[in-house]
């Protein structure tokens, strides 16, 4: 159903009720998500984005209930990801006079998806195009969270449309931030920021230091997933400069995978003593617990502890994706330990050390393995390693 949410300004995208993998099965979208595209009318017409391929009908339908698609002057293209531009051949097809507008890496990466000759125009930072009462202004934003990624800014609306940015997947019969359960919405705008953007920190503080700069007045923020944020638009902008600082709480996570309950044990007696020192924490156990809920537990902890059986003489695959994960997001976590029970060879804990060691994280106390099931002694031990890490989180 389109929805006018700025005259003459058409939310005309798709709300997927049924998703729950993304980037291929990287990503869980356990809410779902939406496609938004946008139309602009004026004496020259501009889609702002497409839809996923298998949503291209709808996105016709929606925007001939605003305009005959052929009287399309531009396709804006902030991102060429499929998600956002899957249905452009189809909308090509029923717009063929229409000029595809994208960023310089953008005209690669459209032309590397879609193999067709259409007419392009790249634009750069400050540039801008004429619709008539409204200019489409343009913000190249390279890494948020493709190199193609920018940003259009619609002058005489305010209106930032940002592609992935500041966005969420979250499907709703609501469009807008005050039309939705907030709770859950900055559950998965972090979980978004969490489990994609992260590593494009240092971007995302400089990217939006510059359009501050710019003094663009913004009354609301469209992005290209999930709701349209129009209650205190820049409440997102200071979330994601917050997010994007990384500075730790003072709360820890424990995290473990276990065979036969032996490092369960383990880390139930670690939570133990987190508790007796008053840290706050989760005992998260991987192989049970969606992994990117955990990651986003994980981002801004001040502590995480990281626990397996040994298993060929390394670590459960579980806590293996966990390690890599922390590595390759650069999450910014101050303190870590690891701890582990084997019955052979021992050598989880100390594999996972060297990886929490690698990822920056200070590791107060030595890999704790406890061989079998754990004694009355090495329970103790375990809440002994609970309280060092407590005492390290409560000193940031």
């Amino acid at each position: 159903m389109v929805s006018e949410i700025l005259p003459d300004v058409f939310w005309v995208g798709a709300v997927d009720w049924d998703i729950r993998r993304f980037h291929g099965h990287e990503l869980s979208t356990n809410r779902g998500t939406s496609y938004n595209a946008y139309l602009i009318r004026d004496r020259q017409t501009a889609l702002i984005d497409t839809v996923g391929e298998p949503f291209a009908d709808r996105l016709l339908e929606n925007i001939r209930a605003v305009i005959d698609p052929a009287r399309i002057d531009f396709v804006v293209v902030n991102h060429a990801e499929p998600d956002h531009a899957g249905a452009l051949g189809e909308v090509m097809r029923h717009a063929p006079q229409a000029t595809l507008v994208v960023s310089p890496r953008g005209a690669e990466s459209v032309s590397g998806h879609h193999h067709q000759p259409w007419p392009f125009r790249t634009v750069r930072t400050g540039e801008r195009i004429a619709l008539g009462r409204s200019e489409l202004a343009f913000i190249e934003a390279p890494m948020l969270h493709w190199p193609d990624s920018m940003f259009t800014y619609v002058t005489d609306r305010k209106l930032l449309l940002p592609n992935d940015a500041f966005g969420q997947h979250y499907a709703t019969d609501g469009r807008f931030n005050d039309q939705v359960d907030r709770h859950a919405l900055y559950h998965e705008a972090l979980k978004y920021y969490a489990n994609i953007l992260t590593p494009f920190s240092p971007l995302v503080l400089r990217k939006i230091q510059e359009v501050l700069a710019l003094g663009l007045p913004v009354d609301m923020i469209a992005p290209s997933h999930g709701i349209i944020w129009r209650e205190d638009p820049l409440q997102i902008v200071r979330a994601y400069q917050e997010w994007a600082e990384q500075k730790p709480e003072r709360r820890a996570v424990v995290l473990y995978d276990t065979m036969w309950g032996a490092t369960r044990r383990m880390a139930e007696a670690i939570g133990d003593g987190l508790n007796a020192e008053r840290v706050p924490f989760q005992a998260l156990h991987l192989a049970a617990t969606d992994r990117n809920e955990v990651l986003t537990e994980v981002f801004r902890a001040g502590a995480v502890v990281v626990g397996s059986s040994t298993i060929n003489q390394g670590v459960l695959g579980s806590v293996t994706v966990l390690l890599e994960d922390l590595a390759h997001l650069k999450f910014r976590i101050p303190i870590g330990a690891a701890f582990g029970s084997y019955g052979w060879g021992g050598e989880s804990a100390r594999i996972i050390q060297e990886r929490l060691k690698a990822c920056g994280m200070e590791t107060p106390v030595e890999p704790l393995r406890v061989k079998w099931q754990p004694r009355a002694k090495d329970l103790e031990a375990c809440r002994e390693l609970g309280r060092h890490v407590g005492m390290a989180v409560k000193a940031l």
